[in-house]
């Protein structure tokens, strides 16, 4: 059954309410309209495309939440979201600074050069097997990672990143946070294994702009219960939120952003550097000019990024998905069971971390299991 929303005397009907117009709400209004639903996206932010948003400043693209490289082995996917944005084939290279000591990511024979000196891929491994610490049950990241990539690779490029990441020490972290670290024994810089990757010409801003076309949208409007009544509900926001925290808050780690404009095209020579070294308050700087090959202004602009701790009120970015936190999260999943007219999803909704591509894949799933397309 639809209900109406009424503004003043004016009785809209509406098929869904989409909580969040960041790319899981926003592929999931897509679907439905091009359905024949009539569909509503509110957003308590005040722009669409959630944590992947660009911004223009000085004609630079800013990814106002962090550096968003798009990623994909799912060609329906990359088919999909070229119906939206057409992509600069951007490769994402980072490079890891530790000290005065500049070293290649991921972990590949340039970086193992960088550390040992080593030049064939057999020296290498053997300068890895060397080191690892083997363990048949680690009892925490930090027993994990020593048991993948032994002392050097870990306390040069891990272990200080992952602290300041999550705000506690490696040995008090649960070893799934690293399930395998990629050891990649060829001199190639490419971050991902992906088939294909890039970012949107002209920003994700824009493609969001596109998955939105003909649907309303209210910015600035955060969820009420039963303030504005619709058929379904699609919620992407926190879970543990929309029960008013009835069994305790979710955990989750949160950002700080930094940004500088240079009067430079050139500041870092790298879009993202990260920080490996623990005495160094940040994790990473991005250099926003070098994801846009095509970027014309004079001017340049670096953003810090600072792990920090979340309190409500803060933007949770991380979820903590350790034992504790994941038996919380099944308590409201299950609660979520009894309100069948509310569909959770995205990062918030379904407490996980989601590259893009797998963001994309469970909305498109979830508006074809809800329409029956």
């Amino acid at each position: 059954m639809v209900a109406g929303i009424f503004r003043g005397s004016d009785a809209v009907t509406v098929d869904y309410l989409i909580i969040g117009a960041g790319l899981y709400g926003s592929v999931f209004a897509r679907e439905a309209a091009d359905a024949g639903k009539n569909c509503l996206v509110i957003d308590k932010r005040s722009h669409i495309g959630g944590n992947v948003y660009t911004e223009i400043h000085d004609g630079i693209h800013i990814h106002r939440y962090g550096a968003h490289i798009f990623h994909t082995s799912d060609r329906a996917v990359w088919d999909y979201v070229n119906r939206f944005a057409a992509f600069n084939g951007y490769i994402n290279s980072p490079v890891a600074r530790n000290g005065d000591k500049l070293y290649n990511l991921p972990f590949n024979m340039n970086t193992f050069y960088q550390l040992w000196g080593v030049t064939a891929p057999e020296e290498a491994n053997a300068k890895i097997e060397s080191q690892r610490q083997k363990a048949d049950n680690p009892r925490n990241l930090e027993e994990q990672a020593l048991s993948l990539v032994g002392a050097d690779v870990y306390e040069t490029l891990i272990k200080g990143y992952t602290e300041k990441q999550w705000g506690r020490p490696c040995s008090e972290l649960p070893a799934f946070i690293i399930k395998r670290l990629p050891l990649r024994f060829t001199f190639d810089n490419n971050y991902f294994n992906d088939r294909w990757q890039g970012i949107p010409i002209g920003g994700y801003t824009a493609m969001a702009e596109k998955l939105l076309e003909g649907i309303e949208v209210r910015l600035n409007t955060p969820y009420r219960k039963d303030e504005i009544p619709a058929g379904k509900i699609i919620y992407t926001g926190a879970i543990d939120e929309y029960f008013d925290y009835c069994y305790g808050a979710l955990e989750y780690r949160s950002l700080r952003f930094e940004h500088q404009t240079y009067n430079s095209v050139n500041v870092q020579g790298n879009a993202v550097i990260n920080y490996t070294a623990s005495d160094v308050p940040y994790t990473r700087t991005i250099e926003h000019r070098h994801f846009d090959r095509d970027c014309v202004s004079g001017k340049s602009v670096v953003t810090t990024e600072f792990p920090a701790a979340w309190t409500a009120g803060a933007e949770p970015y991380y979820p903590v998905n350790d034992g504790k936190n994941n038996a919380l999260y099944e308590r409201y999943r299950a609660l979520a069971d009894t309100e069948p007219h509310v569909a959770f999803g995205g990062r918030l909704g379904m407490y996980c971390y989601y590259d893009m591509d797998k963001v994309i894949a469970a909305a498109l799933k979830a508006a074809r299991r809800e329409l029956g397309t």
